[in-house]
């Protein structure tokens, strides 16, 4: 055979192996994830993401759980654009943080929870780190209680309760289940049926609480309903953990948001905290909030503090720095800190604003209904009571995007486009 021939069969043999094995290579990475099934959407974005698709001039986004200013605009408070201007005059480096995050911070965060002069506080009873935001907190609170807590490793959440708790806390090792709290005849706290189902919970489990402004609901229970679930859930020796998201933002007050939390320290209640500046600071983006466990010694404190630490290594390592750089910057100045207690307190007052607009327009548009529900309820959302048919009507018909059970984020809601509003909850429940 000539030498052009042989070279011909050894290229084409070469070429044809190694096309065999691409294949098999291909073959073999293709099959990795082909057991991977398609995950459901995510119900608040996939509501955007219809909303942003819609081209009614009249349409509403009230899905997003984001505040929204009059215009429905995103707004960045005053005094976090000072806190950033201060900041920059600074010249600060990018190093990494402690693994428990900014130690000024931490001090600041805890007494904007408990309250300057905390008892807590003075005496070291609290191991408190900076957390990744409130969702970050929470996931750490999860950790460390599939790992150290001494009783039942379940989760007792409110019905409803935010969507995001029941995969946090499994995704950490725990049970989950409920007890009741919404009443949909009232739109407003089951407070008996609640009491009696903490009543049942076995000794020694967690139990979640909303410290205010309830997601997705916003009910909350009164001070003389709180000191009652206080003394049920200390007599049947449960744990508190208490999911602060919103200190201020309900109300506009931060010490009366704060309540429920420091009435079951005064009670002594060892409990878990965790915060958000998400809402209260519009630091949606810079993931910064905040986690703190109560203790009853100071030496506890310390180690269940090295515990945490040693959780936060693997997980994340280190949180950021420029989020806890803003609130730092807000609540170690007397001047910026008022000046942010103003800005928090306007937010507050323009949701509790829209809620009368809204509830007053109903009025205005015949409908029969009670809608005193619109403003006893409190916080960003606004459980409307429509049921799903009745939601999915208000999106067909009149361009306004909610989620199915009825849940509306009041920061949509404008002094613009509430009359439009009034009048569509109006056609789809008339």
């Amino acid at each position: 055979m000539a030498l052009s021939s042989r070279l011909i069969i050894l290229s084409n043999n070469f070429l044809n192996n190694n096309a065999s094995s691409l294949n098999v290579i291909s073959s073999r990475a293709g099959s990795w994830w082909s057991h991977v099934e398609m995950g459901p959407p995510d119900a608040i974005l996939g509501v955007t993401e219809a909303f942003k698709r819609d081209t009614n001039p009249n349409k509403i986004n009230l899905g997003v759980g984001a505040y929204r200013d009059d215009d429905g605009k995103p707004f960045v408070l005053p005094s976090v654009r000072k806190a950033e201007d201060r900041m920059r005059s600074k010249n600060l480096d990018k190093e990494y943080s402690p693994i428990g995050g900014s130690a000024q911070f931490c001090e600041l965060s805890i007494n904007l929870a408990l309250g300057d002069g905390s008892e807590q506080v003075k005496n070291g009873l609290n191991a408190t780190l900076q957390g990744i935001s409130g969702t970050g907190a929470l996931r750490l609170g999860g950790a460390f209680l599939a790992a150290f807590f001494p009783g039942n490793k379940e989760v007792y959440l409110p019905t409803p309760s935010w969507g995001n708790h029941t995969p946090i806390f499994k995704h950490s090792g725990l049970g989950v289940k409920q007890y009741r709290y919404y009443d949909p005849n009232t739109c407003g706290f089951d407070f008996q049926g609640a009491l009696q189902d903490i009543a049942k919970m076995p000794e020694r489990s967690i139990i979640l609480l909303h410290a205010c402004a309830h997601n997705p609901t916003g009910v909350d229970p009164s001070p003389q309903q709180w000191a009652e679930i206080s003394k049920v859930v200390k007599q049947k020796k449960l744990f508190p953990f208490f999911d602060m998201a919103y200190q201020g933002f309900a109300s506009g007050d931060v010490d009366k948001d704060a309540f429920a939390l420091r009435h079951f320290v005064k009670e002594g209640h060892e409990t878990i905290v965790t915060q958000s500046y998400a809402k209260n600071m519009g630091l949606y983006g810079e993931r910064v909030g905040a986690f703190s466990l109560i203790t009853s010694s100071k030496e506890e404190a310390q180690r269940t503090m090295s515990q945490l630490k040693i959780i936060v290594r693997p997980m994340y390592s280190n949180p950021p720095i420029n989020g806890a750089r803003i609130v730092t910057e807000i609540l170690s100045d007397s001047s910026l800190k008022a000046e942010w207690l103003k800005d928090v307190k306007g937010m507050a007052e323009r949701i509790i604003s829209v809620r009368a607009q809204l509830r007053d327009n109903l009025k205005k548009e015949g409908s029969s209904r009670d809608w005193s529900h619109i403003t006893d309820q409190i916080g960003m959302f606004c459980f409307t009571g429509l049921n799903a048919q009745q939601a999915e009507r208000l999106t067909k018909d009149f361009s306004v995007y909610l989620t199915k059970d009825g849940r509306i984020s009041m920061a949509g809601v404008t002094s613009k486009n509430v009359k439009y509003l009034a009048h569509a909850i109006h056609e789809v429940t008339k």
